[in-house]
């Protein structure tokens, strides 16, 4: 792994960061307060678990350590976080601005990769997939299309995490599409909030 991909990694980190703020801010009032605690509970453990890796890959391309449980940490940490904010977003659709909270447990960290594999799909789909709805519901089809595209870039993430990393060509692949897919959910993000 090359100091480059691994500094490029913090690229999406921080897209996903700006694009959480900009929706935490924007949505705050229009949330129930236990939807919004999920919603920013979520988007943070995302945020936290994309630091994570992005440090695993910079200590391990400047041949500090190979801290592995950070990389372990990441895809049980991210699928539950997606899950969280996903069902948090489903209950702004479901019931805006109401005093019904709707909790989650997250389930216990295993080493067991498809209920992760499930509740990122579920997530990401309860997350892109309900801001994308958010947005036509206001008539901001712009904002709809382009979080119908993160969604499918993020799948697109999920797909190419499953192949052989051991090729440099995919590492870069991977933060490409990445960072694309960060970059048009903060597009997407900006124009739903936008008043």
């Amino acid at each position: 792994m090359s100091l480059p991909m691994a500094l490029l990694d913090f690229v999406p980190v921080i897209l996903f960061a700006v694009s959480a703020i900009v929706l935490q801010r924007g949505l705050y009032d229009r949330m129930s307060k236990g939807a919004f605690a999920l919603f920013a509970g979520g988007t943070v453990m995302v945020i936290a678990a994309g630091l994570m890796k992005a440090v695993w890959k910079l200590l391990y391309a400047l041949n500090v350590c190979d801290f592995e449980r950070l990389n372990q940490a990441f895809f049980p940490m991210q699928s539950v976080g997606f899950l969280l904010a996903g069902i948090a977003v489903v209950a702004l659709l479901a019931f805006p601005q109401r005093k019904n909270a709707v909790y989650a447990a997250a389930p216990a960290v295993f080493p067991g990769t498809m209920i992760f594999v499930a509740l990122m799909i579920l997530g990401c789909l309860g997350f892109c997939g309900g801001l994308g709805i958010l947005a036509a519901k206001q008539k901001k089809t712009g904002a709809a299309v382009l979080f119908w595209v993160a969604f499918v870039f993020m799948l697109g993430m999920g797909y190419l995490s499953s192949r052989d990393f051991t090729q440099a060509s995919m590492n870069w692949i991977a933060e490409g599409v990445n960072v694309a897919g960060q970059g048009i959910l903060l597009l997407a993000a900006g124009k739903l909030v936008k008043r």
